[in-house]
């Protein structure tokens, strides 16, 4: 006879599991095998774990599985039974769970198994207004509209802003693509009847995703053309991201020239990339060179074409979530020439991270529309990369154009001597 277990729940009142019904379409696939699919799914949040999806036990494949003599106790859920992949080649152990009989405060996990993501692919498949099916694996980071929650950094007078914390994600670093459009609002903010046309940022130190950020603006000059200041950001008081922004008031086209788009293929033609954990916005890479394979090499150059399922009214918020995505490829052109180097590798073996980002815009666009993002990583070297990239339009217009500079260097030290894993490891 099975022992009862013994819950845990009168001595931790405070602990959390939140059991949510889960909006989109959830997926778990061994390669090319569908093993999984459901429009039922449950989000199961718990305190202190990473975010789970769970499957009714009716929308499994169960003729791909046998069940196993493995078994654990959570003194939170229950007793968990455990499930083989036997149809694969070996076959994979104990890689899905139920908890037929969970304790009373998560009753509602009766009938749902989950799914380790770090064995099979687990995938949520979000429908947009326009018919669109868009894949992203989970877990997710989030939505992009808490993108632009945090990009939209809110006044705290005196030429300070504060950004708004996102809370726990799996990795909990902020990237320096959102600091830079984060210092982009408040510099738009502080010159309300100007254009930003330019930022050039430093990182000093990676800022956390689950406390705020503080941004204080210097304002150089405002004058009647063009305005300039120093943003600095801040978190916990020390200084994470600090540079300059011009701003513009405009003026006609005395001259007009424009670099023009190279031919590649556009986003019909180009793979879709179910990375970066976010719904609400869709990347599809050209020819599929942002690969994590370490052994596929090419050229230091990866297309991407992005959009989001909408764009904010706010011109500032179009450009500053335009330059979030500028900070995502730098990297991994420039590994891409050299086997036995991957972004897998990255914060695992390899200490990776964006070390100074500049921009200039020259078209207002829509970031629901299609952008081209191409990148180019031209040196490598003394464990640095650098490279730029150009943002046109699907019509060929450019909007941006942007220069990066980044670390690719062996750690210091293991991470793991010093309390950091792949999730704190820069």
């Amino acid at each position: 006879m099975t022992a009862q277990v013994e819950s845990a729940w009168p001595d931790h009142p405070d602990y959390r599991i939140d059991v949510t019904r889960y909006p989109h379409t959830g997926q778990v696939w061994h390669g090319d095998v569908l093993v999984a699919e459901s429009d039922r799914c449950l989000l199961v949040t718990e305190s202190d774990h990473d975010d789970r999806l769970y499957f009714p036990e009716s929308d499994v494949r169960w003729d791909l599985f046998v069940p196993s003599d493995h078994s654990t106790v959570c003194p939170f859920k229950g007793r968990a039974s455990y499930w083989t992949l036997s149809a694969a080649d070996p076959a994979v152990e104990n890689v899905v769970w139920a908890y037929r009989t969970p304790l009373p405060e998560v009753a509602g996990i009766a009938g749902y198994v989950s799914f380790y993501d770090d064995v099979l692919r687990v995938v949520v498949v979000e429908s947009w207004p326009d018919g669109t099916k868009v894949a992203i694996n989970f877990p997710l980071w989030g939505d992009a509209d808490e993108l632009r929650r945090l990009i939209d950094v809110e006044p705290a007078g005196d030429g300070r802003f504060t950004g708004p914390a996102h809370g726990p994600t799996r990795r909990n670093v902020v990237e320096g693509g959102q600091l830079l459009g984060e210092a982009i609002v408040a510099a738009s903010k502080t010159f309300p009847a100007q254009r930003v046309t330019s930022a050039s940022m430093i990182f000093t130190k990676a800022a956390s995703f689950d406390a705020p950020v503080d941004l204080t603006v210097d304002v150089l000059r405002r004058g009647k053309s063009f305005s300039s200041a120093e943003v600095r950001i801040t978190q916990h008081g020390k200084l994470r991201s600090a540079g300059i922004v011009l701003a513009d008031s405009g003026a006609r086209d005395v001259i007009r020239a424009t670099e023009g788009m190279p031919d590649v293929p556009g986003p019909d033609a180009a793979v879709a990339f179910p990375g970066f954990g976010m719904t609400g916005r869709e990347i599809r890479v050209v020819d599929a060179a942002y690969d994590p394979d370490p052994d596929r090499i090419g050229p230091p150059v990866i297309n991407v074409w992005v959009r989001f399922r909408e764009g904010p009214r706010d011109r500032s918020l179009q450009a500053a979530l335009l330059a979030q995505s500028t900070t995502h490829w730098i990297i991994a052109a420039g590994m891409r020439p050299h086997r036995g180097f991957g972004e897998a590798r990255a914060h695992i073996t390899l200490s990776t991270g964006i070390m100074k980002a500049d921009i200039a815009f020259h078209d207002d666009v829509d970031i629901a529309d299609w952008l081209l993002y191409t990148n180019h990583a031209f040196w490598a070297g003394r464990g640095l990369v650098q490279g730029d990239g150009r943002v046109f339009t699907r019509d060929g217009r450019l909007a941006a154009s942007y220069t990066v500079q980044a670390m690719i260097r062996d750690f210091a030290a293991d991470p793991a001597a010093i309390g950091h894993d792949s999730r704190t490891a820069m």
